[in-house]
């Protein structure tokens, strides 16, 4: 017997010894980040999306509205929220090696039948035809961690916790981005509404002017209506940016935790600056930087740890429970020290059979999800690599695109003041001059779009690196 007890003693020490081989974690797969962005301009060392986006976003309005977001956002609060319900999860987890106690007080009268072998045997040797028991006791259970299945189960908390914070801060970086993208699209309406009030105060000067040629009978009534409908072009202009301009006001509210309403602004489009030399660093620093990329890592961390726990459950656990207390079968002796006290310890093996079909389908499905995870995590990666460098290559070729506007607007500018002044010498026709006109009027709302784009490629570029929830 004592031979028995000293192998099975020295099987299970060993069992302890190997429990740290039960199952082996995958690491994140480095070789899935390159070392350099998709890019022909230099990008620099240090990543923009190291500053604080106070300092990526001077202008003093649009700080205000992103801390409003950042503050008052619906959709910010939720995931405050979710990771305090996380939190808590992974506070409960750490309590996973600590024994249950439980406290019991109970009463119980039983009166057994007279005729029967315990009513007999009561009335012969208690003098009772009932019996009472008084029991008070503390139980206490505790389960070893010998393969390390609470200690997987607290990772996987511990993770889960950490994919939480992420998808807060990736959230944070697409409010910023978005109050910011709307914000620039309010002054881009804003200035397109006045180059349409200011061509409309041009149209109606030709509208005027080829009025008198008609009352002269210089021209004929064609040149009336051609020169009406191209102010009409203009009008119809108006109240659609009004609307739009209302339309992003309400979008910049919403965003914002507010109520429909106006959204103050004390810059204008042209004022602001748009950077053509921004540093995106090297992807290591992206990957360390943007929160979807993390929290695919923490998700990899959490399959580690799930498939860890369901290769423990295939193994024996081992379980110790003690109670003790005070047990009487009359009340008056119930608290008598020490004939009352009573006392157990157990301890005991369980190895999983009938269920172990069961055991083995989870854990396979947990390797299943660890390996999704794997492409998860590298997907996460090419889809932001992917991003950046399209942010990269947008920053270079809308300066181009944008200076070729630029330069078309100067020469129509310059077409308008000509036609005109044709006009009046009777060198060029009113074909000319509205022609003319409507080409600036378009060029001029194509430049400020291109003034937007290339803004919003800068914020493009500082989102997909990982910038603004800092």
């Amino acid at each position: 017997m004592k031979n028995h007890i000293k192998i099975i003693l020295t099987l299970m020490l060993a069992l302890i010894l190997n429990a740290c081989k039960v199952s082996k974690d995958i690491e994140t797969p480095k070789e899935a980040i390159p070392e350099t962005f998709r890019s022909e301009t230099s990008t620099g060392t240090n990543s923009i999306a190291q500053s604080d986006w106070r300092t990526f976003f001077a202008d003093q309005t649009l700080q205000i509205l992103i801390d409003s977001a950042l503050v008052k956002n619906n959709d910010l609060l939720v995931a405050q929220q979710n990771i305090e319900i996380a939190r808590l999860q992974l506070s409960q987890a750490k309590w996973g090696n600590v024994p249950t106690l439980n406290l019991q007080v109970s009463a119980s009268s039983t009166n057994p039948s007279g005729n029967s072998l315990n009513g007999l045997s009561l009335s012969q040797f208690v003098g009772q035809n009932h019996i009472n028991d008084f029991t008070a006791a503390a139980t206490l259970g505790w389960e070893a961690d010998i393969w390390g299945k609470i200690k997987n189960r607290k990772k996987a908390a511990l993770a889960q916790y950490l994919q939480s914070a992420e998808a807060n801060n990736a959230l944070r970086t697409l409010v910023v981005s978005n109050v910011a993208k709307g914000f620039y699209n309010l002054l881009m309406l804003d200035a397109q509404l006045e180059v349409a009030r200011k061509n409309l105060s041009l149209n109606q000067r030709t509208l005027e002017m080829i009025n008198l040629r008609y009352e002269s009978g210089q021209v004929t009534s064609l040149a009336q209506q051609q020169a009406e409908a191209q102010r009409l072009v203009a009008a119809q202009l108006i109240p659609f940016l009004e609307q739009q301009i209302a339309i992003q006001e309400n979008a910049l509210s919403v965003l914002t935790g507010r109520f429909p309403n106006s959204v103050e602004r004390k810059v204008a489009l042209s004022q602001l600056p748009v950077s053509d030399k921004l540093d995106a660093g090297v992807p290591s620093q992206m990957v360390a930087m943007r929160p979807d990329v993390k929290s695919a890592e923490y998700y990899l961390q959490e399959a580690n740890a799930r498939t860890g726990a369901a290769k423990a459950e295939l193994y024996p656990s081992l379980t110790i429970t003690a109670s003790g207390g005070v047990n009487a079968f009359e009340a008056s002796n119930w608290f008598t020290m020490p004939a009352s006290l009573f006392g157990s310890v157990a301890g005991g093996l369980t190895q999983p059979l009938l269920n172990g079909k069961r055991l083995r389908t989870q854990y396979e499905v947990a390797k299943a999800e660890r390996e999704k995870a794997v492409i998860g995590f590298r997907q996460s990666v090419l889809v932001a690599v992917a991003e950046v460098s399209n942010a990269l290559v947008s920053i270079d070729k809308l300066k181009l695109q944008y200076d070729a506007s630029d330069n078309r607007r100067l020469q129509l500018e310059k077409a308008v003041t000509n036609a005109d002044m044709l006009f009046k010498s009777g060198m060029a026709n009113y074909l000319e001059v509205i022609t003319a006109q409507d080409n600036l009027l378009q060029a001029e709302l194509g430049v400020l779009v291109q003034k937007k784009a290339r803004l919003d490629a800068a914020v493009d570029l500082y989102r997909s690196l990982g910038g603004g929830w800092n």
